[in-house]
């Protein structure tokens, strides 16, 4: 018995270039498969015969074929007006029909995909009227107004799974087909496209420079509308020995700030992603694709299992692969409540070409998957690699032409609680805790504002708070309308191509003082804390039981507990635990495991998120997930979203009818049974303060009035 073929359906209006994108489309697969094609121009019935034509087509040629039957038909005659000869379409394995009207409600039963095709106004026409002459312009008009009844009854665009805007560039064909390979119904068919998606090959070269890193981004990445700088800011001198205090502290953030990863979207390989409340909107060039389904199981499917290793001498576990963040509410799929948030759950980019910044060894990588378009990226990334070296360590921030403080007005931030209504929920936290529902509630409030576009720009922001507040984990994220500026120091989990794990959370933090004996009191008084200690312990204890989900029995272990790290603005208390994966375990499913972190939500994880989730009054967003990369070989290295200003490109403010943009950044801290209220809300101040005097902004009013 002759299998039924999968049938593809291409719609959208008169002159969206739906029949070459079919025609180019179909040659591509013909690689592997048979193809059949299927016109609904030779079966309309006239210049006023859409809705008859579409009625047909569905009876006479879609529904033979979804019996595995052949399709007999009869086409028209547009010459003589009138019906012309019996035709025949074969189930192929494919069948590939485009038309107005070729997804419309009848038929989407019957499709296993659906594409839907579009251009602007003017350019459609162009195109219609340049293919079928003049034979079509008396009639532009009324086969027009078919389409907007047709669609008007029936919105076909809102049912796509893939939505293009196909210019005519040559480009759709490859961004379509790419697009398609994301789509569940259709991984059987798309098994060749899909093994070539994982066996990819890596060009590569090493220069010995060092860069500066922000004149580098900007010149490869500054007009890229998504582009990620994982940046490394915090790059001090590898002390030698074995040390202990701020020798060590060094040492540690040395081998965290050692790579600096810069990249965008761009080239042959470039996607993007986001998700939203259970749909994964993936980019490719001009298609989009829509996938329903929750993020973490639609991550396993595209993240690598050692696809593309490194080159020789290639110390980085990147080997090019997914950048970007998930947010906090993607909780909802690890045992958390849906909470919706105004910004996308996960948002990110699929780099296949990258600069990779070794600042241990002053070298710099670049990686570029295997296309026609490699060789010229590779030669104009090592152009502006040379010129970048010309100025700069590219190892400390603050160098060239970075402010301290962002030229801009200082914005006037709001926050989400008054002081005293903070100190209400640590009450009520702390009678959570009495009555036994957590042991540690990390309460977070949220500080906002909003300022004209042209008022506050992400780029020379981004270079205010590195330099104000160098980190380890430091990220610029730019999605369109919507940036992150990070500033983290806290790593959220590791996991290397060679399955070891590792997490490091971060509990307890004193503000640093420009008198050296007052900074050595307050270092001193962090590191004596029963209070702070007994608050890290307790996460050490939970990231322990969340990485043993997917670790192999007895290998978790914490190999270093309660030490101090400093900062620029803060001392911390950080511990390290390490585990090995289980060989074979789902890697994505070993991230969900740990998400969000522990850090954040306190112990126990999923009780406690819900009672975080009656005292917030709010969605978190960006704020309290997780930055970082999945790379092609397996691995993959989150910071936790922490300092972290997010910015957002507003629709037109009301007030002052301009463009607007907001901005938000999350604080918040730990709460026990024996938490201080007036010391809880002078953390978030102190947590606060990195971020916001780069902004040269102040920590809200303390009450309403």
């Amino acid at each position: 018995m002759t299998p039924a073929p999968v049938i593809i359906a291409i719609d959208g209006r008169s002159g969206a270039g739906k029949t070459t994108l079919a025609i180019e489309l179909a040659a591509r697969l013909r690689t592997h498969r048979k193809v059949a094609l299927f016109h609904l121009e030779d079966i309309y019935p006239g210049w006023n015969g859409l809705a008859a034509g579409v009625e047909r087509y569905v009876s006479t040629v879609l529904a033979p074929l979804r019996r595995a039957e052949p399709a007999t038909w009869i086409s028209w005659d547009w010459e003589k007006h009138y019906d012309g000869d019996a035709r025949v379409t074969l189930p192929a394995e494919i069948v590939i029909v485009e038309g107005v009207g070729a997804a419309a409600a009848a038929a989407r039963p019957m499709l296993d995909a659906v594409i839907w095709a579009d251009s602007p106004e003017d350019e459609r026409r162009a195109r219609a009227l340049e293919r079928d002459g003049q034979t079509y312009e008396p009639y532009w008009d009324q086969w027009a107004a078919q389409e907007a009844e047709l669609l008007d009854s029936d919105d076909v665009r809102s049912h796509a799974d893939v939505r293009v805007l196909n210019r005519a560039d040559d480009t759709a064909p490859a961004d379509v087909l790419q697009a398609l390979t994301y789509l569940p119904g259709l991984a059987t068919v798309l098994v060749p496209e899909l093994s070539s998606r994982r066996g990819l090959r890596l060009q590569y070269e090493r220069i010995e420079a060092r860069p500066d890193a922000a004149d580098l981004f900007e010149s490869l990445f500054g007009t890229s509308a998504n582009a990620v700088w994982l940046d490394s800011s915090l790059v001090p001198p590898a002390p030698q020995g074995r040390h202990s205090g701020p020798d060590r502290d060094a040492a540690v953030a040395a081998e965290r700030s050692r790579f600096s990863i810069l990249a965008d979207d761009g080239g042959t390989f470039g996607q993007s992603v986001r998700h939203r409340s259970g749909t994964n909107r993936i980019t490719a060039g001009c298609a989009t694709a829509e996938v329903p389904g929750p993020f973490f199981r639609w991550l396993e499917t595209v993240w690598g299992r050692k696809a593309v290793r490194g080159p020789e001498g290639y110390s980085c576990d990147f080997t090019l692969g997914w950048l970007g963040y998930l947010g906090y509410e993607l909780k909802r799929e690890t045992g958390g409540s849906d909470v919706p948030a105004d910004t996308p759950d996960a948002a990110l980019i699929f780099a296949g070409r990258a600069v990779v910044l070794d600042h241990a060894e002053g070298t710099a990588w670049l990686l570029a998957l295997d296309a026609p378009d490699a060789a010229d990226w590779l030669a104009s990334a090592r152009t502006a690699v040379a010129t970048a070296s010309g100025h700069g360590t590219g190892t400390a921030p603050g160098t060239g032409a970075n402010p301290a403080v962002v030229p801009f007005p200082a914005p006037e931030f709001t926050s989400r609680d008054t002081e005293d209504s903070y100190k209400r929920k640590i009450a009520d936290a702390q009678n959570e805790i009495t009555d036994g529902n957590s042991y540690e509630v990390c309460l977070t409030t949220s500080l906002t504002a909003e300022v004209p576009a042209d008022g506050l720009e992400p780029w020379p922001t981004y270079l205010a708070l590195r330099t104000r507040n160098p980190a380890p984990f430091a990220s610029y994220l730019r999605f369109s309308g919507l940036t992150v500026a990070s500033t983290s120091p806290e790593r959220f989990l590791r996991i290397a191509s060679d399955g070891g794990m590792r997490a490091e959370p971060i509990k307890g933090t004193r503000g640093r003082a420009a008198d050296p004996e007052t900074d050595a009191e307050l270092r001193h008084d962090l590191a004596t804390s029963l209070k702070d200690r007994a608050e890290n312990i307790m996460i050490v204890d939970l990231l322990r039981n969340d990485l043993s989900h997917f670790a192999e029995p007895g290998s978790v272990t914490v190999s270093r507990l309660c030490e101090i790290e400093s900062y620029a603005t803060v001392h911390q208390l950080v511990s390290t635990i390490d585990a090995q994966l289980l060989p074979g375990s789902p890697r994505a499913e070993a991230v969900a495991a740990c998400f969000p972190a522990g850090s954040m939500t306190g112990a126990p994880k999923i009780s406690t998120m819900a009672i975080l989730d009656r005292l917030e009054d709010g969605p978190r967003g960006v704020y309290s997930g997780a930055i970082g990369y999945f790379s092609l070989n397996g691995a993959t290295d989150l910071a936790v979203a922490i300092r972290t200003l997010v910015i957002q490109t507003g629709d037109e403010n009301r007030a002052a009818g301009g463009p607007t943009a907001t901005l938000s950044l999350g604080v918040g801290g730990a709460i026990t049974a024996d938490s201080v209220p007036q010391e809880e809300y002078e953390e978030i101040r102190t947590k606060a303060f990195g971020v916001l005097s780069a902004l040269g902004s102040e920590f809200p009013a303390r009450t309403d009035t």
